[in-house]
């Protein structure tokens, strides 16, 4: 199949209330251990579980069965396909990709396993109004910020994009504090109080944050993919609801 019909069908689909709201789906919790320790995974998806916990940052999500969530800059599917798993058939994942990260061989293999995730291949990610219950963002948020990015824009899609009461998740680098944009693009991390305040402008209300993927040995001005530290910054994992 083709990235253009990926991206069609896959827009078709966001238009279609498929899924239970938040509040009703936050009853149905799964067991994200368990979807953790599939043996079915991949061995290189399985390489990158110590430094990104993933059990632990999927059950702070609050992400639950029935949901329809979007993976914002998915590159190779790592959570979507986890996320499948937790919301289930009743569920859908939209996997928002930018095309230069896309390898076809490697979705079209998680697209076959997960029925349930739609593949968005599309340098706008936008998502029609009301039509995800959470957006998951994962080492992607200071992203938005790179010169030339408009993340208020973004954030506003996003807003708009969420039903009352759903989520965003962030999980990215911890970054200095100054000038956001400047620090993204050098060393692409954010320091967790511009994401905090730029969530909050947008509308959104801080739920609540973990530790879980802090780390002390990280001095915050190396830049990500450094050999010292890929796989092994200190990151933040936040909360916000839509109200």
């Amino acid at each position: 199949m083709s990235v253009r019909r990926f991206v069609f069908s896959a827009l078709v689909g966001l238009a279609l209330p498929i899924a239970m709201p938040a509040a009703q789906a936050n009853a149905h919790a799964p067991d994200f251990a368990r979807i953790v320790a599939d043996p079915q995974r991949s061995d290189a998806d399985r390489a990158l579980d110590e430094g990104r916990k993933p059990a632990e940052v999927l059950a702070f999500s609050g992400i639950a069965a029935g949901q329809t969530v979007a993976d914002y800059g998915a590159g190779g599917g790592y959570y979507s396909a986890l996320l499948a798993k937790a919301v289930g058939p009743k569920g859908r994942v939209i996997a928002l990709a930018i095309p230069k990260y896309y390898k076809a061989e490697g979705w079209d293999k998680l697209r076959a396993a997960n029925a349930n995730i739609a593949l968005v291949v599309s340098d706008n990610l936008a998502l029609a109004p009301r039509s995800v219950d959470a957006i998951f963002s994962h080492l992607e948020f200071h992203d938005l910020f790179l010169p030339g990015h408009d993340a208020a824009s973004v954030l506003a899609n996003w807003f708009s994009a969420i039903r009352p009461g759903g989520h965003v998740i962030v999980a990215d680098h911890v970054g200095l504090a100054g000038d956001t944009s400047a620090i993204a693009d050098s060393v692409h991390r954010i320091n967790p109080a511009a994401a905090r305040a730029a969530l909050a402008a947008a509308g959104f209300v801080e739920e609540s944050s973990s530790d879980v993927l802090q780390r002390s040995d990280d001095d915050h001005t190396l830049m990500v993919f450094d050999p010292q530290m890929r796989g092994k910054t200190d990151r933040f994992l936040l909360r916000f609801r839509r109200p």
